[in-house]
């Protein structure tokens, strides 16, 4: 860390403006729908099928991303009175997206996915024989060969120009809706759906930069009095008026997600969509259960889970009897922070191995999964997270092909990509800096929250807080300069008097309404 610059306020605001290159700033500069490729088709289509009266489906997925997108569809269709059925997925006896048991207890003209589709041939041709014009929306990397559906609006397809790839599908899904909005003469305010829309980008860690930060910034802004009754809900039980993006992506993505998780996520769908704040309360307390048994299960998962790494793999690849398939994605997340490499955790039923798998700094994992597929049944996702299902009896293979490939590439790739800006002097440290940082909000993807490291510094006072005393307080000096800071589960106390390096984050501390600058520190040495 010695080789770290030394760090001003003016090179701060600098090094954070260096972000946003391609000036795309303002929501006026917003793309038109129809530059996705395939949006035209599509939006005539479902224009046609609400004029003439058919029966229409909306299919989505059981994460945040599909979920927000599914609720999306489903409010556009409520505020044209137009009735559709809407499914999202049961992870357990569904499986993931469209599929051909799902297809078995649906009738309709007109099937559109949001958030899933893009890998579904099977499911496209059911629907091709049985005159169903599917219509799929995504934004996952596509395959060799696309469905045989009627129509595809993906930013990654080879033939789609559209500016900005890097979108969820929830973004689609919104953007359907402006096209229809052209389509039909509809006078709907696009707007409206923003704060649904920042929570499906954050959840779903879209890059923070571009198109993605003006959509967040509004829709945050919008969240925080939204007169939504799961807003509502979301800001009573959390005692919060505003939201970071942070907020979104640490205390409420996490508690919608658990739904399609542990059980069912159309729980999740009734929150969004709820039409009373009663109705509200009730599923987000459901979701907050949910959440809670997630995390306990995880914990297990993770523990049993390190104990099979394999240290001298390049791709970590471990396996479990009966593991929960709703936490197999986090449990992938939690070793790629701990050995920082790509991991997949895959749960065992039946012979048959089905998983997750999280990526780190510039290793492509589809890239990966691609090369093989020969001991694959199935796999899909982007660079930085895939699902895959293969053979239990081919697992030990698969680790092998995959650990084989990811040992040609250069380690560089493997370096995680949060870094330390600089060196901060606590003489920089007040409440014009933090006008600074907060001008450059939201922070997430792309846009990590700057990280400093502050040396040789003086503790004044040390204390262990909490009811498990299990956080500790400090203060810390440098001459007659003091800076308030805590560290969430620390592992060793720290004695008064002592001289440390600290690495973390700022952050504004509003407690009993005062509001104070505080360092939350990662590491202390």
């Amino acid at each position: 860390m010695s080789n770290l610059q030394r760090l001003t306020k003016a090179k701060i605001a600098a090094i954070l403006a260096s972000r946003f290159s391609d000036g795309f700033k303002s929501l006026k500069e917003l793309p038109n729908p129809f530059e996705l490729h395939d949006m035209d088709r599509a939006s005539e289509r479902i224009a046609l099928a609400v004029k003439n009266r058919e029966r229409i489906v909306v299919i989505g997925d059981y994460d945040v991303d599909g979920v927000v997108s599914t609720a999306l569809m489903e409010e556009f269709f409520e505020i044209i009175n137009y009735p559709v059925k809407v499914i999202i997925p049961n992870r357990f006896s569904d499986g993931y997206g469209i599929s051909p048991k799902i297809l078995e207890r649906i009738e309709a003209n007109v099937i559109i996915t949001v958030d899933n589709g893009i890998s579904a041939h099977e499911a496209a041709d059911i629907c091709k024989q049985r005159g169903i014009d599917l219509i799929i929306t995504d934004h996952h990397t596509p395959g060799d060969m696309l469905p045989k559906a009627f129509a595809i609006v993906n930013p990654k397809k080879s033939v789609c120009s559209f500016a900005y790839p890097e979108i969820c599908g929830a973004q689609i899904a919104w953007f359907l809706i402006g096209a229809l909005k052209a389509k039909m003469g509809l006078s709907i305010r696009m707007a409206e759906f923003l704060d649904l829309l920042a929570l499906a980008i954050i959840a779903d860690v879209m890059p923070l930069v571009s198109i993605n930060r003006p959509l967040v910034q509004k829709g945050l802004e919008m969240l925080s009095r939204s007169n939504r009754p799961a807003f509502e809900a979301v800001r009573a039980y959390l005692g919060k008026s505003h939201f970071s993006a942070e907020d979104i992506g640490y205390g409420i993505a996490p508690r919608i997600n658990s739904a399609g998780r542990m059980e069912d996520a159309t729980v999740a769908l009734r929150f969004l969509r709820a039409h009373t704040l009663s109705e509200a309360s009730n599923n987000w307390l459901i979701l907050d259960n949910f959440n809670q048994i997630r995390r306990q299960t995880e914990s297990e998962t993770t523990e049993e889970a390190i104990s099979m790494v394999n240290p001298e793999d390049p791709v970590i690849v471990v396996a479990g009897d009966g593991w929960h398939e709703g936490v197999v994605g986090i449990v992938a997340s939690r070793l790629v922070d701990r050995f920082k490499r790509p991991a997949i955790v895959l749960s065992i039923e039946e012979n048959r191995a089905k998983g997750s798998g999280r990526s780190i700094g510039d290793v492509n994992l589809f890239e990966l999964l691609d090369r093989c597929k020969m001991h694959l049944d199935g796999f899909g996702g982007h660079k930085m997270a895939a699902g895959l299902s293969l053979e239990a009896k081919k697992i030990d293979l698969f680790r092998e092909a995959i650990c084989k490939e990811a040992s040609k590439l250069p380690s560089e790739m493997f370096l995680p990509k949060e870094q330390i800006m600089g060196e901060l002097p606590i003489s920089e440290v007040d409440w014009e800096l933090m006008e600074i940082l907060s001008s450059f909000e939201p922070y997430g993807e792309a846009n990590s929250r700057p990280k400093f490291l502050m040396k040789n510094l003086s503790v004044v006072e040390s204390k262990a807080i909490g009811a498990d005393k299990n956080h500790l307080r400090l203060i810390l000096a440098d001459g007659n300069v003091r800076l308030q800071a805590i560290q969430f589960g620390f592992d060793k106390m720290v004695d008064i008097g002592q001289r440390v390096n600290v690495t973390g984050t700022l952050q504004i501390n509003e407690f009993n309404n005062q509001r104070s600058i505080q360092f939350l520190i990662d590491y202390i040495e």
